[in-house]
């Protein structure tokens, strides 16, 4: 039992993330080119230690929002797919057209995880760098390779990845001045 509490505090199971066992088991599976029965009984076992391990980092399994993360990892494949395409087209055309720009993003939440998490999926969409979280300010400030209108692209980064990203961990936004 918690001293501020009546109820129990409940330790981590062994299949309390079973969409990230799945993952982890095919994605074992995946790189091992072979459904041999030590590769299945390895994807198991990967599939079951590994949440465990690292438990501490990850939601409580009912806070977690499996549909909702399914959608924001379409969404930011989609995104690194349709950007690899535009940078090449703006890297191989005139370079001279190009309106590189600092564009401050605005965070909704203090929580490290979310602001890690999102800085890191700016950064893996092409023509992107996160390249500060100031804490302080509340802002993440990316470099963005080409754009004209940085209130526009900042608003489409939180739209896309953050209030998603905040959905799937269970985060709710905190109001701080200037942040929408």
């Amino acid at each position: 039992m918690s001293a501020a509490s009546d109820t129990p505090v409940r330790s981590a199971g062994w299949f309390d993330h079973p969409l990230l066992f799945l993952l982890l088991a095919a994605s074992w599976l995946a790189l091992s080119h072979s459904l041999a029965l030590v590769h299945l009984l390895s994807a198991a076992l990967i599939g079951l230690i590994v949440p465990r391990l690292v438990a501490g980092f990850l939601p409580p399994a009912d806070a977690f929002h499996g549909p909702t993360a399914l959608r924001l990892l379409g969404v930011v494949l989609w995104d690194i797919l349709v950007s690899n395409i535009i940078v090449a087209r703006q890297v191989l055309g005139p370079v001279n057209k190009l309106t590189p720009l600092w564009v401050p993003v605005p965070l909704a939440t203090r929580h490290p995880r979310v602001n890690a998490l999102f800085a890191s999926i700016i950064t893996t969409t092409p023509g992107t760098v996160s390249c500060v979280i100031d804490e302080q300010q509340g802002v993440i400030w990316v470099h963005a390779l080409n754009g004209s209108d940085p209130q526009a692209m900042a608003h489409d980064m939180k739209q896309r990845y953050e209030r998603p990203l905040m959905q799937v961990l269970g985060v709710s936004e905190e109001t701080r001045e200037g942040v929408q």
